[in-house]
Protein backbone atom coordinates (compact mmCIF):
# COMPACT_ATOMS: atom_id res chain seq x y z
CA UNK A 1 0.00 0.00 0.00
CA UNK A 2 1.64 3.57 -1.15
CA UNK A 3 2.23 5.97 1.57
CA UNK A 4 0.69 9.74 1.39
CA UNK A 5 3.48 12.39 1.62
CA UNK A 6 2.76 16.02 2.10
CA UNK A 7 4.02 18.36 -0.94
CA UNK A 8 7.53 19.76 -0.56
CA UNK A 9 8.02 23.80 -1.21
CA UNK A 10 10.19 24.53 -3.83
CA UNK A 11 12.72 27.78 -3.74
CA UNK A 12 9.74 29.77 -5.68
CA UNK A 13 7.65 28.95 -3.31
CA UNK A 14 5.30 26.24 -5.57
CA UNK A 15 4.92 22.77 -4.39
CA UNK A 16 6.55 20.14 -5.72
CA UNK A 17 4.41 17.15 -6.54
CA UNK A 18 5.34 13.74 -4.91
CA UNK A 19 5.52 11.00 -7.79
CA UNK A 20 3.55 8.30 -6.34
CA UNK A 21 0.83 9.92 -3.86
CA UNK A 22 -2.50 10.99 -4.72
CA UNK A 23 -2.83 14.25 -6.27
CA UNK A 24 -3.90 17.50 -3.62
CA UNK A 25 -5.77 20.07 -4.90
CA UNK A 26 -4.27 23.42 -6.12
CA UNK A 27 -6.40 25.29 -4.19
CA UNK A 28 -4.60 23.40 -0.68
CA UNK A 29 -1.33 23.23 -2.74
CA UNK A 30 -1.73 27.21 -3.46
CA UNK A 31 -1.52 28.32 0.56
CA UNK A 32 0.96 29.11 2.15
CA UNK A 33 2.47 28.20 6.21
CA UNK A 34 1.69 30.80 8.74
CA UNK A 35 4.17 32.86 9.23
CA UNK A 36 5.00 35.39 12.57
CA UNK A 37 6.67 38.47 11.30
CA UNK A 38 8.61 40.10 13.96
CA UNK A 39 8.73 43.83 14.22
CA UNK A 40 11.32 45.82 12.56
CA UNK A 41 14.22 46.73 14.91
CA UNK A 42 14.57 50.08 17.18
CA UNK A 43 10.33 49.93 17.29
CA UNK A 44 8.49 50.91 20.14
CA UNK A 45 5.84 48.31 21.26
CA UNK A 46 3.39 48.70 24.06
CA UNK A 47 0.07 48.35 24.78
CA UNK A 48 -3.07 47.61 22.96
CA UNK A 49 -4.85 51.04 21.91
CA UNK A 50 -7.33 50.82 23.93
CA UNK A 51 -11.38 49.78 22.65
CA UNK A 52 -13.22 52.53 21.24
CA UNK A 53 -16.10 54.03 23.71
CA UNK A 54 -19.97 53.82 23.29
CA UNK A 55 -22.36 55.56 24.38
CA UNK A 56 -24.06 54.99 27.64
CA UNK A 57 -23.22 53.92 30.82
CA UNK A 58 -20.97 50.74 30.70
CA UNK A 59 -23.05 47.83 32.38
CA UNK A 60 -20.05 46.84 34.55
CA UNK A 61 -18.36 50.13 35.93
CA UNK A 62 -17.86 50.57 39.56
CA UNK A 63 -19.20 53.81 41.13
CA UNK A 64 -16.80 56.16 41.30
CA UNK A 65 -16.57 57.52 45.20
CA UNK A 66 -18.39 60.78 46.00
CA UNK A 67 -15.84 63.62 47.79
CA UNK A 68 -16.42 64.00 51.21
CA UNK A 69 -17.00 67.23 52.62
CA UNK A 70 -13.87 68.82 54.47
CA UNK A 71 -16.32 70.11 57.59
CA UNK A 72 -19.16 68.91 58.82
CA UNK A 73 -22.78 69.83 57.40
CA UNK A 74 -24.61 72.31 59.45
CA UNK A 75 -27.68 71.55 61.17
CA UNK A 76 -30.74 73.05 59.54
CA UNK A 77 -32.38 75.83 60.55
CA UNK A 78 -36.03 75.78 61.73
CA UNK A 79 -37.80 74.99 64.66
CA UNK A 80 -38.55 71.19 65.57
CA UNK A 81 -41.48 70.00 67.01
CA UNK A 82 -41.99 70.00 70.88
CA UNK A 83 -42.88 66.75 72.60
CA UNK A 84 -45.89 66.65 74.18
CA UNK A 85 -45.33 66.42 77.38
CA UNK A 86 -43.06 69.02 77.45
CA UNK A 87 -46.04 71.21 76.27
CA UNK A 88 -47.76 70.54 78.99
CA UNK A 89 -45.46 70.72 81.94
CA UNK A 90 -44.64 74.44 80.25
CA UNK A 91 -48.97 74.90 80.50
CA UNK A 92 -48.82 73.60 83.73
CA UNK A 93 -45.99 75.88 85.24
CA UNK A 94 -47.54 78.53 83.56
CA UNK A 95 -51.13 78.00 85.27
CA UNK A 96 -49.38 77.97 88.82
CA UNK A 97 -47.59 81.17 88.31
CA UNK A 98 -51.14 83.11 86.99
CA UNK A 99 -52.41 81.18 89.96
CA UNK A 100 -50.12 82.05 92.83
CA UNK A 101 -49.80 85.60 91.32
CA UNK A 102 -53.73 86.04 91.72
CA UNK A 103 -53.23 84.70 95.56
CA UNK A 104 -50.56 87.26 96.00
CA UNK A 105 -52.20 89.98 94.99
CA UNK A 106 -55.43 88.51 96.72
CA UNK A 107 -53.82 88.52 100.20
CA UNK A 108 -50.56 90.69 99.80
CA UNK A 109 -48.43 88.09 100.00
CA UNK A 110 -44.53 88.72 99.43
CA UNK A 111 -43.72 86.16 96.59
CA UNK A 112 -40.87 87.38 95.80
CA UNK A 113 -39.60 86.12 99.70
CA UNK A 114 -41.42 82.78 98.81
CA UNK A 115 -39.64 81.87 95.60
CA UNK A 116 -36.29 83.51 96.79
CA UNK A 117 -33.34 81.58 96.85
CA UNK A 118 -29.81 81.68 98.51
CA UNK A 119 -30.39 85.31 98.60
CA UNK A 120 -32.46 84.69 101.68
CA UNK A 121 -29.59 83.71 103.07
CA UNK A 122 -27.72 86.59 102.77
CA UNK A 123 -27.84 88.71 105.29
CA UNK A 124 -28.34 92.60 104.12
CA UNK A 125 -25.16 94.99 104.04
CA UNK A 126 -24.87 97.37 107.07
CA UNK A 127 -28.43 96.28 107.78
CA UNK A 128 -27.88 95.45 111.25
CA UNK A 129 -25.66 97.25 114.50
CA UNK A 130 -21.94 97.11 114.68
CA UNK A 131 -20.63 97.82 117.96
CA UNK A 132 -16.87 99.05 119.13
CA UNK A 133 -14.82 95.94 120.86
CA UNK A 134 -15.66 95.84 124.71
CA UNK A 135 -15.48 92.82 126.83
CA UNK A 136 -18.45 90.92 127.72
CA UNK A 137 -19.10 90.65 131.48
CA UNK A 138 -22.37 89.07 131.63
CA UNK A 139 -24.98 86.81 130.24
CA UNK A 140 -28.59 86.57 130.24
CA UNK A 141 -30.64 83.70 128.21
CA UNK A 142 -34.53 84.72 129.87
CA UNK A 143 -35.94 81.71 128.20
CA UNK A 144 -33.81 78.78 129.93
CA UNK A 145 -33.13 81.26 133.35
CA UNK A 146 -29.86 82.01 132.33
CA UNK A 147 -27.97 84.61 134.26
CA UNK A 148 -24.06 84.19 134.28
CA UNK A 149 -21.12 85.75 134.67
CA UNK A 150 -18.61 85.63 132.00
CA UNK A 151 -14.99 85.10 132.78
CA UNK A 152 -12.14 85.08 130.05
CA UNK A 153 -10.42 81.69 128.63
CA UNK A 154 -8.24 80.75 126.09
CA UNK A 155 -7.17 77.96 124.16
CA UNK A 156 -5.97 74.32 126.14
CA UNK A 157 -3.12 72.67 125.83
CA UNK A 158 -4.45 70.56 122.94
CA UNK A 159 -5.24 73.65 120.82
CA UNK A 160 -8.93 73.31 121.82
CA UNK A 161 -10.66 76.32 123.66
CA UNK A 162 -10.74 76.06 126.78
CA UNK A 163 -13.39 75.84 129.63
CA UNK A 164 -14.30 77.43 132.86
CA UNK A 165 -12.61 75.71 135.81
CA UNK A 166 -14.92 73.44 137.30
CA UNK A 167 -15.34 75.01 140.84
CA UNK A 168 -17.19 77.69 138.19
CA UNK A 169 -18.66 75.78 136.42
CA UNK A 170 -21.69 78.30 137.21
CA UNK A 171 -19.82 80.60 134.81
CA UNK A 172 -19.37 80.97 130.90
CA UNK A 173 -16.26 81.40 129.34
CA UNK A 174 -15.57 84.22 126.39
CA UNK A 175 -12.99 83.24 124.04
CA UNK A 176 -10.47 86.23 124.38
CA UNK A 177 -8.88 85.03 121.30
CA UNK A 178 -11.70 86.23 119.04
CA UNK A 179 -14.53 88.70 118.34
CA UNK A 180 -16.07 90.64 121.54
CA UNK A 181 -19.72 89.98 121.38
CA UNK A 182 -21.25 92.66 119.27
CA UNK A 183 -18.36 92.68 116.50
CA UNK A 184 -18.17 91.81 113.35
CA UNK A 185 -17.25 87.69 113.60
CA UNK A 186 -18.53 85.26 115.77
CA UNK A 187 -18.41 85.65 119.52
CA UNK A 188 -17.55 82.68 121.17
CA UNK A 189 -18.52 81.58 124.91
CA UNK A 190 -18.47 78.49 126.34
CA UNK A 191 -19.60 76.48 129.57
CA UNK A 192 -20.42 73.16 130.96
CA UNK A 193 -23.61 71.43 130.99
CA UNK A 194 -23.23 69.49 134.47
CA UNK A 195 -20.55 68.00 136.75
CA UNK A 196 -20.67 65.21 139.34
CA UNK A 197 -22.64 67.39 141.75
CA UNK A 198 -24.73 68.56 138.86
CA UNK A 199 -26.54 70.46 136.35
CA UNK A 200 -24.01 73.46 135.42
CA UNK A 201 -24.42 76.96 133.46
CA UNK A 202 -25.38 75.25 129.69
CA UNK A 203 -27.29 72.19 130.92
CA UNK A 204 -30.52 73.29 129.62
CA UNK A 205 -29.07 75.28 126.21
CA UNK A 206 -30.40 72.54 123.61
CA UNK A 207 -33.93 73.32 124.69
CA UNK A 208 -33.47 76.96 122.89
CA UNK A 209 -35.19 77.65 120.02
CA UNK A 210 -34.91 79.92 116.49
CA UNK A 211 -36.44 83.59 117.96
CA UNK A 212 -35.56 83.60 120.99
CA UNK A 213 -33.17 86.47 122.60
CA UNK A 214 -29.78 86.37 124.22
CA UNK A 215 -28.59 89.30 125.79
CA UNK A 216 -24.69 90.20 126.52
CA UNK A 217 -23.86 92.63 129.02
CA UNK A 218 -20.78 94.56 128.27
CA UNK A 219 -17.52 96.63 129.81
CA UNK A 220 -18.69 99.64 127.83
CA UNK A 221 -22.42 99.54 129.80
CA UNK A 222 -24.08 98.42 126.38
CA UNK A 223 -25.85 95.57 125.73
CA UNK A 224 -25.61 93.54 122.49
CA UNK A 225 -29.13 91.59 121.62
CA UNK A 226 -28.69 88.58 120.18
CA UNK A 227 -31.57 86.08 118.45
CA UNK A 228 -30.88 82.78 118.15
CA UNK A 229 -30.94 81.36 113.80
CA UNK A 230 -30.61 77.49 115.36
CA UNK A 231 -29.76 74.86 118.33
CA UNK A 232 -27.67 71.98 116.69
CA UNK A 233 -25.69 68.81 117.36
CA UNK A 234 -22.62 67.60 115.82
CA UNK A 235 -20.25 65.21 116.32
CA UNK A 236 -16.89 66.43 118.24
CA UNK A 237 -15.08 65.13 115.56
CA UNK A 238 -16.49 66.56 112.81
CA UNK A 239 -17.79 70.15 113.88
CA UNK A 240 -17.79 72.24 110.98
CA UNK A 241 -15.40 74.47 112.06
CA UNK A 242 -15.39 77.05 109.21
CA UNK A 243 -19.23 77.92 110.27
CA UNK A 244 -18.47 77.70 113.89
CA UNK A 245 -15.73 80.21 113.98
CA UNK A 246 -14.85 81.55 110.69
CA UNK A 247 -18.20 83.27 109.23
CA UNK A 248 -17.38 87.24 109.50
CA UNK A 249 -20.38 88.01 107.46
CA UNK A 250 -21.76 90.47 110.23
CA UNK A 251 -22.08 90.55 114.18
CA UNK A 252 -22.85 86.60 115.67
CA UNK A 253 -22.67 84.58 119.05
CA UNK A 254 -21.68 81.17 119.10
CA UNK A 255 -22.97 79.43 122.76
CA UNK A 256 -20.77 76.05 123.06
CA UNK A 257 -21.25 72.99 125.55
CA UNK A 258 -21.23 69.27 125.57
CA UNK A 259 -23.83 66.72 124.86
CA UNK A 260 -24.79 63.27 123.45
CA UNK A 261 -23.55 60.39 125.10
CA UNK A 262 -20.87 60.12 128.25
CA UNK A 263 -17.90 57.76 126.36
CA UNK A 264 -15.44 59.35 129.13
CA UNK A 265 -11.56 59.84 129.09
CA UNK A 266 -10.63 63.37 127.61
CA UNK A 267 -13.30 63.07 125.07
CA UNK A 268 -16.23 63.12 127.93
CA UNK A 269 -19.53 63.55 126.03
CA UNK A 270 -19.47 62.41 122.73
CA UNK A 271 -20.77 65.81 121.10
CA UNK A 272 -21.31 69.30 120.89
CA UNK A 273 -24.52 71.30 121.27
CA UNK A 274 -23.48 74.99 119.66
CA UNK A 275 -26.48 77.72 119.60
CA UNK A 276 -26.16 80.30 116.39
CA UNK A 277 -27.53 83.48 116.88
CA UNK A 278 -27.04 87.31 115.21
CA UNK A 279 -26.93 90.18 116.57
CA UNK A 280 -30.26 92.18 116.08
CA UNK A 281 -29.78 95.14 118.39
CA UNK A 282 -28.11 97.29 121.05
CA UNK A 283 -29.22 99.16 123.82
CA UNK A 284 -27.70 100.55 127.21
CA UNK A 285 -27.42 99.37 130.85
Amino acid sequence: MATRQPPRNTADGTAERIVGGPRMPESVLRKRPAQIVAPPPGTITGPLPPPPRTRGRPPFRAPSPRPQPRQPPRPMRGKKPWPIGMVALALLFLGLFVVAMGLGAATNLDLGNLFGGADRNQPPPRAFPVLDPSRPERLSIPAINVQAPILEVGQASDGSVDVPPLQRHNEAGWFDGGPTPGQFGPALIVGHADTRTGPSVFHALPKLRAGQRIEVTRADNSVAVFEVNSVEKFDKGKLPVQRVYGDYSRPSLRLVTCGGRWVGGSTGYSDNIVVFASLVSAKKT
